[in-house]
């Protein structure tokens, strides 16, 4: 990690607040080995026990990538009655459709996809790429949530299980994608930098969370922070087992999300999530800073495929390729210059983590 976090600082040994974070408290999250074979045990039987009566024991989101893949694989493996959901926004690449279907099918798993409204959402993704933010795939995420909510509630299934994990993803600065839960700051974009009108998007901020949380009690579990997770090991193991197809890059299951990653934060933000993930897996243990540094030489995306999909994503979303261009090399702005939510939603969930620190299950 380095200053294109505008948000980092170093204590006298020249560690970054996000790995002594890391290294201090979310590594209790991790794997443990036994520890952890143990506590999962008891979460599957916890899980099993609550969808007595009940078509599912829980929902697991699936985009088609690594991590949501072998969370579903290793979820039913484990005896679990899976509903597999997909949210379709639309930018899905051919490679993660295809292993949705190869993972449903070979694993006999139910699977239900909610396809959101292109109009709308067309509307909402030009307006934060308009605000001219690093999260511009904020809009995604909102649905994702609500949608995995909305349909484990309909079930009346109280566990998701979501494929987020520390092992790749436990640094993220908030500058570089902050909450997306912040309705004030949702709502502010949409309003301000598009036609935008929420009719049927599913938004997802504090009260509809609270709601599903404290009323239906419906819990969101990171499953692989309780197993060894590694993703090269995974993604050779889902290929021999599921016929599962890589798409290219991490997130690149989304032709969107892996353009904006990929290409758009790292032009226009000097942002590259590369070393968010590799800053975790050298927290982790399972690479080095050196081999981490080697990974960073090589852009993360190639000339050829930046410009191809810059015309297909201008051309899908409405814009001129010119109108796109001036997007990406605009001044770039960040959530604290526009109304956001950010001091009532830090008190509420220190309250909440307070209130709920012995609980075992919290997500992260």
């Amino acid at each position: 990690m380095d200053t294109s976090d505008p948000g980092i600082y170093f204590d006298k040994e020249g560690n970054c607040n996000h790995c002594n974070e890391f290294l201090n408290k979310r590594a209790n999250y991790s794997y443990k080995g036994l520890e952890s074979d143990l506590a999962l045990e008891k979460l599957v039987q916890v899980i099993k026990m609550n969808g007595v009566g009940k078509a599912y024991d829980c929902v697991v989101g699936l985009s088609g990538g690594v991590d949501s893949s072998y969370t579903a694989w290793k979820a039913k493996e484990l005896g679990l009655r899976v509903l597999a959901v997909h949210m379709d926004n639309g930018w899905n690449s051919i490679e993660a459709n295809q292993n949705i279907r190869n993972i449903a099918t070979k694993l006999d798993i139910d699977y239900e996809c909610v396809v959101l409204d292109w109009q709308e959402f067309k509307e909402i993704q030009r307006a934060f790429l308009k605000a001219s933010i690093p999260e511009a795939d904020t809009p995604t995420d909102i649905a994702i949530l609500s949608v995995l909510h909305k349909i484990a509630a309909k079930y009346g299934v109280t566990y998701i299980l979501s494929g987020g994990n520390f092992a790749t993803e436990g640094i993220l600065p908030k500058h570089w994608h902050y909450n997306a839960k912040d309705l004030t700051y949702f709502k502010y974009i949409c309003a301000n930098f598009g036609k935008v009108q929420l009719k049927t998007f599913p938004t997802f901020g504090f009260l509809r969370e609270t709601y599903y949380k404290v009323f239906k009690g419906i819990h969101m579990i990171y499953f692989l922070n309780y197993l060894p997770f590694e993703k090269t090991e995974s993604i050779e193991f889902l290929k021999e087992k599921l016929d599962w197809k890589a798409y290219g890059g991490k997130h690149y299951e989304s032709k969107y999300t892996g353009f904006i990653q990929s290409y758009y934060l790292y032009e226009k933000f000097n942002i590259d999530y590369r070393k968010a993930t590799l800053s975790s897996q050298i927290c982790a243990g399972t690479v080095t800073r050196l081999e981490a540094l080697e990974v960073l030489k090589v852009k993360p995306y190639t000339d050829e495929r930046a410009h191809s999909e810059m015309k297909y994503i201008a051309k899908k979303l409405q814009f001129t390729e010119q109108e796109f261009h001036d997007i990406i090399t605009g001044t770039p702005r960040w959530y604290s210059d526009f109304p956001n939510d950010e001091k009532r939603l830090n008190w509420i969930y220190n309250c909440y983590r307070r209130l709920f620190k012995k609980e075992k299950l919290a997500s992260f």
